[in-house]
């Protein structure tokens, strides 16, 4: 979060980002974050962050859409390395939950291999219909985000490393007009 503080205020200190730094990851890395986060190319992780090589694990997906291969993804570091944070980052205006939801809406379903993003937020789209709201698609985007962080939280193989303390799972929002991450559920104590 301090380095979202110096994105937003651009106060950037670019850390870890020269040869010297590639040099000493060459064989080996321990990321202190694992960041799933949209496709979208507003929204990249290392900048928003202010982080450096080897810091972050970073997987993306279309409106954060989960499925086994991302899933194992976000398992990899705290899995393997003992990474500590894994953060799920949606982001405003984000046109894979737009698209979901306009097809979920009309029931036209989306074309070719979008269907399965479509699919995996049917279920943000079912807890927005059901919660009602001023901007339904932004509603939306925070219901997945807060879906998927809960079920990454409760997954079979992270739930005891949450359990014991030794992982945090956060979901959190990135305004696209102020730059700023928002964590909305999953704050460690």
């Amino acid at each position: 979060m301090a380095g979202n503080r110096r994105w937003v205020t651009n106060a950037l200190q670019h850390p870890d980002r020269d040869p010297t730094r590639r040099e000493l990851l060459a064989s080996s890395q321990q990321p202190y974050g694992a960041v799933l986060s949209c496709i979208d190319s507003r929204v990249p992780p290392e900048l928003v962050f202010d982080t450096g090589l080897g810091d972050l694990f970073v997987m993306r997906s279309g409106g954060v859409a989960v499925g086994p291969v991302i899933t194992g993804s976000v398992e990899y570091g705290p899995m393997t390395s003992g990474t500590p944070l894994i953060v799920v980052l949606g982001h405003q205006r984000c046109g894979a939950v737009s698209a979901a939801y306009d097809a979920l809406r009309e029931g036209k379903p989306l074309p070719g291999n979008l269907r399965a993003i479509e699919e995996a937020l049917r279920p943000a789209y079912e807890q927005t219909v059901r919660q009602g709201g001023a901007d339904p698609k932004e509603t939306m985007t925070r219901a997945q985000v807060q879906l998927t962080a809960s079920a990454l939280r409760g997954n079979r193989d992270l739930a005891p490393l949450v359990s014991k303390g030794s992982l945090a799972v956060v979901g959190a929002y990135y305004s696209l007009d102020t730059g700023r991450v928002e964590i909305l559920n999953g704050a460690p104590a």
